[in-house]
């Protein structure tokens, strides 16, 4: 299977101290299951990985994703912006400025 991108999405887990950080308080584990949605519904699914992952330590923009191979980090993530991201983004491959960090 090649993918054409690998999403990395922070759903809080810290590997030490609080296992249950900010991206976890502000709903990261279900930002990552719209996401997922958001992608099947766009029948992308063949095309992206998604990872939940643990802290990426800048916990003030957060929750936080990043779209692999282009490197591009979005931060403040709501369930309206994981959908304009997936549309323009991952669809489309227009990054989308105003949510980047």
């Amino acid at each position: 299977m090649v993918c054409k991108y690998h999403v990395l999405m922070c759903t809080g887990s810290k590997l030490v101290g609080d296992k249950k950080g900010t991206c976890h308080t502000r709903q990261g584990v279900e930002l990552v299951k719209k996401l997922v949605e958001e992608i099947e519904e766009r029948d992308l699914g063949s095309e992206i990985i998604v990872s939940a992952t643990s802290c990426y330590g800048v916990c003030d923009k957060g929750p936080i994703m990043v779209v692999y191979p282009d490197g591009v980090w979005y931060g403040g993530l709501t369930p309206e912006r994981v959908a304009k991201i997936a549309e323009d983004h991952l669809e489309n491959g227009q990054a989308v400025k105003e949510f980047q960090i």
